[in-house]
C-alpha cells in the first residue's frame, strides 16, 4: 500500500495556515499520511489559482478543504481511499 501524500498550500505569515497544519497532524497520523507543506507564494501558478483560498489541503488535484480543516470530510475521504 502506497503512503497517502497530502499537500498543504500555505504561507509563512498566515495564522490560518499554521492552525490547519497543527490540526491536521493527528488526522494524518491516524491514516499514516504524509503532509507536504508548500509555500503558495513560491509558485506563481499556485498563487494565481489559490491565492485567496489559502490554506488549501489537497490530495493530488482534489481539493479537500480550505481556510479551516474540515476534519470529518477529510477523515471520510482518507478512509475511502485507504
Amino acid at each position: 500500500m502506497a503512503a497517502i501524500e497530502l499537500t498543504l498550500l500555505s504561507r509563512s505569515y498566515c495564522h490560518l495556515c499554521q492552525d490547519m497544519e497543527v490540526a491536521l497532524e493527528p488526522l494524518a497520523a491516524e491514516f499514516g499520511a504524509a503532509v507536504r507543506v508548500v509555500d503558495v507564494d513560491a509558485d506563481p501558478s499556485l498563487e494565481a489559482k489559490y491565492d485567496e483560498l489559502v490554506p488549501v489541503l489537497l490530495h493530488g488535484e482534489s481539493e479537500l478543504c480550505h481556510y479551516h480543516l474540515d476534519a470529518p470530510k477529510v477523515r471520510e475521504y482518507l478512509a475511502r481511499i485507504r
